[in-house]
């Protein structure tokens, strides 16, 4: 008879679930800077290959593999991209405003866009461009990105979407190992990598040419670099904790509280991509404010493990500053650059308002009011945007897709533009996220909230402020004009909680085979089922031409029509 097993303790029944939590005596070296797991190296001895090629093999995928995930997202971006062969949407005000970026550095003035409209995809072309100053509501970065394309392609469909397609596939990499390194987990990291490549919303926003997702590109690579900026300020921490006799790390009060963590080049990186991201929309700015609270609350954490007796008084001493110059007033800098185009012209919209003015602030030079004069207007522009439209939606009903925006709508008649049925047909592109996907999300993102508030766990705070800095910000304009595809700038957060979510469903790498075999299982099925549901739904995000009723059996909720 088999004795009866002995019962686990309470931290050895968390880690089956995926809790990480240091054990006892680990050196403060591994929990300031967990390692990397070594490759796995079985896979490639399986198939024949000798030690030395396997590991190489197994070192190979840390890079391979993001790779992979990411040609796959650029072969679903970039395939027909020229098609729906019009100006979809907002298209009509950002591809326009490049072209003038690019021939006057400036925004200038089209005729209204019944007129502009048709000219442009005419043959020939006729661009009614005028020199004259247009105002514009958004600053100018992510339409000088736009241009690049058109300069390289022409201003037609594929050269006002090549950037924003191209910006997409990277975005794609990046998660992959932005993933990784949050994780310590190649495969995590190419899950969810893997998720945005297959998502609605992110193909759909990759494939037109608006500014959300420059936004969600340069947010998502500030997030980037202040995670490595945090691996490599707490490898310095550790460096300076003093060594026992036997070589283990204690945390020390004296360097805890006094110890300096060097040059941080990557934070003073993210400053500039997060003033990339406010000079493209200003909503970049909300992130600016929750990404400098999270990396103090990182060297809070930091200090804290390397023995500060007061980890917040030594923040405020020795991080505070450096953090506050690193990012705020590089983002400042590099928001008032990418406005050159316009201090240097004379015709751009309000150049010249504050030129002969006395005033207060008549000591400030002339064009520095009248940019602020500018600023002011599409402030007030933006936040009075209450004109009522077909498809705006409360900010409430993004995470479950409650009402998605229809970008193009067309019914081709039988015979005309692949239209095979005896009845008509449609040809739609519908920026709808992956439903089971973002639906999954919201179980992870409950998962996670329970990770971070009850068990510590920095990876889900770091996901959980990555969605709130493009979220939660939304929820103070309840009276403006907003649509649900501004939720694109925190999809790469919602990838992350369910690869989390699924790391967990997965087990902890020392747990049995028959939980681990569950876990496998459960999760394989939740992908399998996102990775179908992609599939189903992908004609209505590339405006392909089906059946009407087709369509219609797409059309999961009422809200979708």
């Amino acid at each position: 008879m088999r004795p009866a097993p002995a019962p686990l303790g309470r931290l050895d029944r968390l880690r089956r679930f995926g809790y990480a939590g240091a054990p006892p005596h680990t050196d403060v070296r591994e929990r300031l800077v967990p390692p990397f797991p070594r490759p796995a190296t079985r896979p490639w001895l399986l198939l024949g290959l000798g030690p030395d090629r396997a590991g190489r093999l197994a070192r190979a995928t840390e890079w391979l593999g993001p790779l992979l995930v990411a040609v796959l997202a650029g072969v679903l971006r970039f395939w027909h991209l020229g098609r729906p062969r019009d100006l979809v949407f907002d298209e009509t005000y950002y591809a326009k405003d490049a072209w003038a970026l690019l021939h006057l550095g400036y925004e200038g003035t089209w005729p209204d866009r019944t007129i502009a409209d048709p000219r442009i995809l005419a043959h020939p072309q006729v661009i009614s461009l005028s020199d004259a100053g247009s105002f514009v509501a958004h600053p100018p970065t992510g339409k000088w990105l736009i241009a690049v394309g058109e300069l390289l392609f022409g201003l037609d469909p594929v050269g006002w979407r090549f950037m924003t397609a191209l910006l997409g596939t990277l975005s794609v990499f990046m998660l992959c190992r932005i993933g990784r390194r949050l994780f310590r987990s190649t495969f995590l990291g190419c899950l969810a990598g893997a998720l945005m490549a297959i998502d609605g919303l992110h193909l759909v926003m990759s494939r037109t040419a608006l500014l959300d997702l420059v936004v969600m590109f340069f947010v998502l690579a500030a997030f980037g670099c202040l995670l490595i900026d945090r691996d490599r300020a707490r490898a310095r921490l550790a460096a300076a904790l003093p060594a026992d006799p036997e070589g283990r790390v204690r945390p020390d009060a004296h360097t805890g509280d006094r110890a300096g963590t060097g040059r941080r080049p990557w934070r003073l990186t993210a400053g500039v991509l997060l003033g990339l991201a406010a000079s493209t929309k200003w909503n970049g700015l909300y992130v600016l404010v929750f990404f400098v609270v999270l990396t103090l609350l990182w060297d809070v954490g930091a200090r804290r493990v390397a023995g500060a007796s007061r980890p917040y008084r030594a923040v405020l001493r020795r991080d505070l500053l450096g953090s506050v110059l690193s990012l705020v007033p590089t983002a400042v800098l590099t928001y008032l650059v990418t406005w050159t185009g316009w201090f240097l012209s004379d015709d751009g919209w309000g150049r010249h308002w504050a030129d002969g003015r006395g005033g207060t602030w008549s000591w400030i030079p002339a064009p520095l009011r009248s940019f602020w004069h500018y600023e002011y207007l599409v402030y007030q522009f933006n936040v009075n945007l209450h004109s009522p439209h077909k498809y705006q939606s409360n900010p409430w009903s993004w995470l479950v897709l409650g009402r998605p925006v229809l970008f193009a709508y067309n019914s081709p008649e039988p015979g005309q533009d692949g239209c095979s049925t005896a009845t008509a047909c449609t040809r739609t592109v519908l920026a709808l996220g992956t439903p089971v996907l973002w639906w999954s999300a919201c179980f992870a993102l409950a998962y996670l909230l329970y990770r971070w508030a009850l068990r510590r766990d920095w990876r889900a705070g770091a996901i959980l402020c990555g969605v709130a800095a493009g979220y939660l910000p939304w929820f103070l304009y309840q009276d403006r004009t907003v649509f649900s595809f501004y939720a694109v700038v925190f999809v790469p957060y919602l990838c992350l909680a369910v690869a989390m979510m699924l790391g967990a469903v997965l087990g902890p790498p020392g747990a049995d085979r028959r939980r681990r075999t569950r876990g496998a299982v459960a999760a394989g099925t939740l992908v399998l089922l996102i990775a179908w549901n992609f599939v189903y739904f992908y004609p209505i995000y590339t405006g392909q031409t089906i059946p009407y009723s087709s369509w219609q059996a797409r059309m999961w909720l009422d809200t979708w029509i």
